[in-house]
C-alpha cells in the first residue's frame, strides 16, 4: 500500500487555492474546481462535493475544520526566508523555534483553521526497522 496525499476538506476551495499557492508558493499540478493537486502532492478539496462524495449526502451544517487534531507538514530548504515571507500573512501560533529533536519550525493557521508546519528538512542519521506484528 502506497500512501499518496492527505485530502482536507475547506470551506472555499478559490480562498485556500489563493493561501497555498500565494503565500506557500505551492505550485498547481491540476485544478478541477472543486478539487486542486498541487505538485508537490497535496491536494485540496471542497467541503460540499467531498462530502457528497464520501458520505453520499449533504451537509446539514458548516465545518468543524481545524479542530487542532491534524498538522499539515511542509519543509523549505531556507525556513529563515520562508518565515519572513509568510508570517505576516497568517494567524501565526508561534515563530521558527527549535524543537527538542533538533529542527528548526513555525506553525500557523490556514483559513480552515488547519494547523500548518513549516520545518526545515531533517538529515535522517539512523534507520528504522519495518514494523513487525
Amino acid at each position: 500500500m502506497k500512501f499518496v496525499n492527505p485530502l482536507p476538506f475547506v470551506a472555499d476551495i478559490s480562498r485556500s487555492k489563493s493561501f497555498y499557492s500565494e503565500v506557500l508558493q505551492l505550485q498547481i499540478l491540476e485544478d478541477h474546481g472543486n478539487f486542486v493537486q498541487f505538485d508537490n502532492g497535496f491536494a485540496l478539496h471542497d467541503d460540499a462535493s467531498l462530502y457528497q462524495t464520501v458520505f453520499g449526502e449533504s451537509r446539514d451544517e458548516s465545518g468543524p475544520y481545524g479542530r487542532r487534531n491534524l498538522v499539515l507538514y511542509f519543509e523549505d530548504e531556507d525556513i529563515d526566508t520562508a518565515f519572513k515571507r509568510i508570517a505576516d500573512r497568517v494567524d501565526l501560533i508561534h515563530e521558527v523555534r527549535q524543537q527538542s529533536w533538533g529542527q528548526r519550525v513555525f506553525r500557523f493557521f490556514d483559513p480552515d483553521g488547519h494547523i500548518v508546519e513549516i520545518g526545515e528538512p531533517q538529515v535522517t542519521t539512523s534507520v528504522s526497522k519495518p514494523y513487525e506484528p
